[in-house]
């Protein structure tokens, strides 16, 4: 049995009040018993793309640098959410970290999909801002539990969480700012429908409430077991979830609906 706890934040681009309010929340879920802790994507800065850019720090900043001093403090399993990450050669990737008990980096997950879209008539171009990470990546707790990383538009590419789970993930992290109108509609559908098709618990840490103007992230952080069954879900303001994660459970689901192992590989092809 595993506790968990997503933290829901409603970060702008006061980076000083961000970061005062993760810290305050990640203690929260601690001292609520959580062992694995989520936070949401853009934590320590949420603004437009020319902020975002500005505010870019590299994976030694003092976003992450607090980070890794929480996780040792607190002795927990951190998913860093995810940060504008400036790399050595100038690129900008938004990027997730998984941080040990004893403060050090155990995996970086930098997006992969680029969220260049049209919603309530809001335009969204990441692809201007932020470069896409091409690595496919599942981490590992000191206890040997599996996670798979992933960030917010991750979410509505199967083929990502499939491969996830056959590279071992039991445990699939949705650090997110998914828009009001998308987490209304579609949210809690798509965490579910990953979690049932690739039978593993989601943690999903969402962003609540205006970044900037006409920009607003709907809530709703949740934690799913791989049943499809939400054992929890945030109400609409900033706060923290958690949830135990029975993977006796997990194994029994995987023994009795044998899905994953029932696949047919050779017979699938990619369309041309």
């Amino acid at each position: 049995m595993v506790r968990a706890g997503a933290v829901q934040l409603n970060a702008t681009a006061d980076r000083e009040a961000n970061l005062a309010n993760a810290d305050r929340l990640v203690r929260a879920a601690a001292a609520r018993g959580a062992q694995l802790v989520v936070l949401p994507e853009k934590w320590p800065l949420l603004g437009s793309g020319a902020q975002l850019r500005d505010g870019a720090e590299p994976i030694d900043g003092p976003a992450i640098s607090w980070a890794r001093a929480c996780a040792r403090e607190l002795a927990i399993e951190l998913v860093a959410g995810s940060f504008a990450e400036r790399t050595p050669d100038g690129r900008i990737h938004n990027t997730s970290l998984h941080i040990s008990p004893d403060g050090e980096i155990a995996a970086a997950y930098r997006k992969i999909h680029m969220f260049d879209v049209t919603v309530d008539g809001v335009e969204y171009r990441e692809s201007e801002h932020e470069d896409p990470g091409d690595e496919i990546v599942v981490s590992r707790t000191d206890d040997g539990l599996e996670l798979g990383l992933s960030v917010c538009y991750d979410l509505r590419f199967p083929e990502l969480y499939r491969i996830l789970a056959l590279r071992g993930a039991r445990v699939l992290v949705v650090p997110a700012a998914f828009t009001l109108a998308t987490t209304r509609d579609h949210w809690e559908t798509l965490l579910r429908a990953r979690a049932i098709e690739n039978q593993a618990f989601v943690i999903a840490a969402n962003q609540i409430g205006e970044n900037e103007p006409g920009r607003r992230s709907g809530g709703r952080s949740m934690i799913v077991d791989p049943w499809g069954v939400v054992l929890a879900q945030a109400t609409d303001g900033v706060g923290v979830i958690v949830a135990d994660l029975d993977l006796g459970r997990l194994d029994a689901i995987r023994s009795s609906l044998p899905s994953l192992a029932n696949r047919r590989a050779s017979a699938y092809r990619w369309p041309a």
